[in-house]
């Protein structure tokens, strides 16, 4: 019979100072214009009326966040806009389910215009570490199912493979 014996985890070294700087300076333009160009990207296929459902969840992921960040007061002038593209996305989700095509009305498109430019103006005026927090509480009430609409409810039997609509 042999000994217990801890196996102690190594964790990598981490500059405290610079992990610091890191989590209260605001996020580079560069690094932004990343997220930016994927999110209208994805709203210029729909435009196109190619959008799948990878399309569609950049798009709610999007207007989740942007409605989380004016929850926790960030660009609390958002929520008009937001909640006129949730209304757009679920009527897409809708729509997809009917037909099999993933469209948006004109409304909704501009409304998914403002929202990507409010969500722009939130993550770049708050630090990283804020946006960070407001992307693991939209994930967490992605999980408890706080604010989430569910297709099956709302449409009947689903076929594609995402079962909720997070808003």
């Amino acid at each position: 019979m042999s000994r217990k014996k801890c196996r102690r985890k190594v964790w990598a070294l981490v500059n405290p100072l610079a992990h610091a700087i890191t989590g209260a300076a605001v996020t580079t333009r560069q690094e932004l214009d990343v997220l930016l160009a994927r999110e209208l990207a994805s709203l210029d296929t729909f435009t196109r009326g190619k959008a799948t459902m990878s399309e569609w969840s950049d798009m709610v992921n999007v207007n989740n966040l942007t409605m989380t960040l004016a929850g926790m007061g960030v660009g609390r002038e958002a929520m008009p806009d937001a909640h006129a593209a949730e209304e757009g996305l679920i009527d897409a989700a809708r729509r997809f389910q009917e037909t099999g095509r993933m469209g948006l009305t004109g409304p909704a498109i501009q409304a998914l215009r403002d929202v990507i430019e409010w969500h722009d103006l939130q993550r770049s005026s708050i630090p990283r570490s804020q946006y960070e927090e407001a992307i693991r509480l939209t994930g967490a009430r992605i999980k408890s199912g706080h604010a989430t609409i569910d297709l099956e409810k709302t449409l009947g039997a689903p076929r594609c493979t995402t079962k909720t609509l997070t808003t």
